[in-house]
């Protein structure tokens, strides 16, 4: 065990649980109608505790265990059996390395919540979340960093798919997801109000933009100069991406609004997360430098062109920031095409597969949608018994 990669991974670890307690929470709270903002807060916390618990008794293990089919990892660590506090995972202790990724397990299934907020069943959520966390989430993360199928020596060869810290892990997943909910779901009875607390907005993205060195400088696990490269192009990309947001924003509308800046921000964390490893500074201010604006017009491409309601642009920025990301590792150099090209893809079927297959299982036992009159209402008072605001809007 070396003492300065565990305390290092303790810190890394904590930032990657502030990320959805509270900055993805505020965030997404920030966006959404008044009368919604408490049932956002809820889903995000209440994922939180579920993912958590089915980490525990069997996420870990089909990501991580023992098997050697390159599929999943088995049932060999369930309940995480025969790992102690001196069990090691490198050189970190092994229960810390789950600790880790339990908080990536957690944030995963939470980004997609931003896709169906203010009109999605509480119930569905968590069925939904949970299912999908352990059979679509899981199995992706074996065959990229569990040593399965996509990873080195896999069906690509010696050298397999370069994902650093979860473009296609975490950001396609999620992303996709989103997309195919918002599309099953269809679109909110009341749209295009505007966010209703920008001060929560902003706070949000502060919190995961701090977050994100946990997420991308922990994912080099260990305390050595990969991590601090990789905090740095972490931050470079993301202020490079904040910025051309706003300028397209200005240059197309005439306004650059705070909303879009900090949402430039996030597409430019999401899209040097994959590369996050593997490139430098100028790398990663060209990454976001193309992310803030080809984020942007796939916000306009999903909402004007295709019509489907995902209502916080959990695809565009999430899922394309990612696939972005993913594909800039082999044009800078540092992967081959056809594993991340072909990584991309055979996820993107997986995830598009499983996530249809569990939105119609669970819709089938639990209302997806709830009724008109709650969603006019609000799900903070029609699903939760709670408001925040005393407010009409």
């Amino acid at each position: 065990m070396n003492g300065a990669d565990t305390a290092w991974i303790i810190t890394a670890t904590a930032l990657v649980l502030l990320m959805t307690l509270p900055g993805l929470a505020l965030f997404y709270g920030g966006l959404v109608r008044a009368r919604n903002v408490l049932s956002v807060f809820m889903h995000c916390y209440a994922i939180a505790c579920l993912m958590s618990i089915l980490w525990l008794m069997f996420g870990y293990s089909i990501a991580f265990g023992s098997g050697t089919s390159g599929y999943w990892g088995g049932m060999d660590k369930a309940f995480l059996s025969g790992v102690t506090a001196d069990s090691l995972s490198g050189t970190l202790p092994e229960i810390l390395f789950f600790a880790f990724q339990m908080t990536f397990a957690i944030i995963t299934p939470a980004l997609i919540v931003g896709a169906y907020v203010e009109r999605v069943g509480f119930g569905f959520v968590m069925v939904f979340s949970g299912l999908w966390m352990l059979l679509c989430y899981a199995p992706v993360v074996h065959w990229i960093w569990g040593g399965g199928m996509l990873a080195d020596g896999g069906i690509f060869g010696d050298t397999g798919v370069r994902d650093f810290a979860g473009g296609i892990v975490v950001h396609e997943t999620a992303g996709l997801a989103a997309l195919i909910i918002a599309v099953v779901l269809g679109p909110r009875k009341v749209q295009n109000k505007p966010p209703h607390n920008p001060g929560y907005v902003v706070i949000g993205a502060s919190l995961l933009w701090v977050g994100w060195f946990g997420f991308n400088g922990g994912s080099q696990l260990a305390a050595d100069g990969g991590a601090a490269m990789a905090l740095t192009v972490t931050h470079i990309s993301a202020a490079t991406a904040s910025l051309t947001w706003v300028i397209w924003e200005r240059i197309k509308y005439g306004k650059a609004s705070v909303v879009g800046l900090v949402t430039g921000t996030i597409a430019g964390l999401a899209s040097i997360t994959p590369a996050s490893g593997f490139v430098g500074p100028i790398e990663a201010l060209i990454i976001g430098a193309v992310a803030g604006i080809l984020c942007q017009e796939a916000v306009n491409v999903v909402r004007n062109l295709l019509k489907i309601d995902d209502t916080l642009d959990v695809f565009a920025v999430h899922g394309i920031g990612g696939i972005f990301g993913t594909i800039m590792i082999a044009a800078f150099g540092q992967g081959t095409w056809a594993a991340q090209l072909g990584a991309l893809a055979i996820v993107g079927v997986f995830t598009f597969v499983v996530t249809l297959i569990l939105v119609k299982l669970v819709a089938a036992f639990t209302p997806i949608r709830v009724d008109e009159e709650a969603e006019t209402t609000g799900l903070d008072l029609s699903a939760h018994g709670e408001r925040a605001y005393e407010l009409t809007s």
